[in-house]
C-alpha cells in the first residue's frame, strides 16, 4: 500500500521535470497539484492520534505526501505565466486557510474524539472524491477521440492499485471514512483501465481535430500539445525583363 501511494506521487513527477527542462508551464494546469496537496494534509491530520485512533500509517503516508505535493506546486509557480502564477497562488491561499480553519474547528471546538474524526473525516473524504473524480473530463475525451493519447497508462494503473489498497485497508479497519472515497476512486481507476485496453490501439481522430479542440484537451489533461501551423509555401518572384532586344 505504501509503495502503491508512493509510485502514485513519483509518477506525477514527469510533469514537473518537464516544466523544468523547458522552464515553462506551457498548457499544463496546476489546479490538481494544489487540490492533491490539499487532501495529502487533510487525510495527515485526520490519521494523527487526538483525531482518530491506530490511524498513524494514514497520517505517515499522506504527510510525506504533502511534502512531495508542496514542492511540485513551488516548481510550476516558479515557471508559470504571471496570469497563471497569480490564478494558483490565489487557490494555494484558499486551500491553506480551508486546511487550517478545519483544523482549528477540530481542535477547539470539539473536545470529544469522536466528534474530531467525524468532522475531519467527513471533509477529508469529500475533497478526497473531488480529487478522484478530477480525471472524469479525460475519460470523456478518449471516448470522444477513441484515443488514450492523453491518459497515461501508468497513471491510471497506479490510481486503481491505490484506490485499491486504502479501499481494502479501511475495510479491514472498519473506517468508513477510507473506504468510501478509496472504493470511488478503486471504481474510476478500473474504468480508465478499460478504457485503456479498448482503446490503446486506436489512432482517434487526432487527423481530424481543430486546434481549439486540441489545446482544450492539452489543458483539461495537463499535456501540452504543439499545434503545427501549416507553412505557406513560397511562390516564385518572376521578374520582368525590361530590356527590349536588340
Amino acid at each position: 500500500m505504501i509503495f502503491n501511494r508512493k509510485c502514485n506521487w513519483f509518477v506525477s513527477i514527469l510533469v514537473p521535470s518537464r516544466i523544468i527542462a523547458n522552464k515553462s508551464t506551457e498548457q499544463f494546469s496546476g489546479i490538481p497539484y494544489v487540490m492533491t496537496l490539499l487532501n495529502c494534509l487533510l487525510a495527515a491530520w485526520y490519521g494523527l492520534p487526538f483525531i482518530s485512533k491506530d490511524n498513524f500509517l494514514v497520517s505517515a503516508i499522506n504527510g510525506t505526501g504533502a511534502v512531495i505535493e508542496s514542492v511540485y506546486v513551488v516548481i510550476f509557480l516558479i515557471y508559470a505565466a504571471k496570469k497563471e502564477k497569480g490564478k494558483i497562488a490565489g487557490l494555494l491561499l484558499c486551500i491553506l486557510a480551508i486546511f487550517a480553519t478545519i483544523a482549528l474547528v477540530s481542535v477547539f471546538a470539539f473536545a470529544n474524539t469522536a466528534r474530531r474524526q467525524l468532522l475531519c473525516g467527513f471533509v477529508a473524504t469529500v475533497f478526497s472524491i473531488i480529487m478522484y473524480a478530477s480525471p472524469l473530463s479525460v475519460m470523456r475525451m478518449v471516448i470522444k477521440t477513441k484515443s488514450v493519447e492523453y491518459m497515461p497508462f501508468l497513471l491510471s494503473l497506479f490510481v486503481f492499485l491505490c484506490g485499491t489498497s486504502w479501499f481494502i485497508y479501511g475495510l479491514i479497519g472498519n473506517d468508513k471514512f477510507l473506504y468510501i472515497p478509496n472504493g470511488f476512486g478503486c471504481v474510476l481507476g478500473a474504468m480508465q483501465l478499460i478504457l485503456y485496453a479498448i482503446y490503446r490501439n486506436n489512432k482517434g481522430e487526432d487527423t481530424k481535430k481543430p486546434a481549439s479542440s486540441a489545446a482544450e484537451g492539452s489543458l483539461e489533461m495537463g499535456v501540452a500539445v504543439a499545434v503545427a501551423k501549416p507553412q505557406q509555401q513560397k511562390q516564385p518572384t518572376y521578374f520582368r525583363n525590361d530590356i527590349n532586344p536588340n
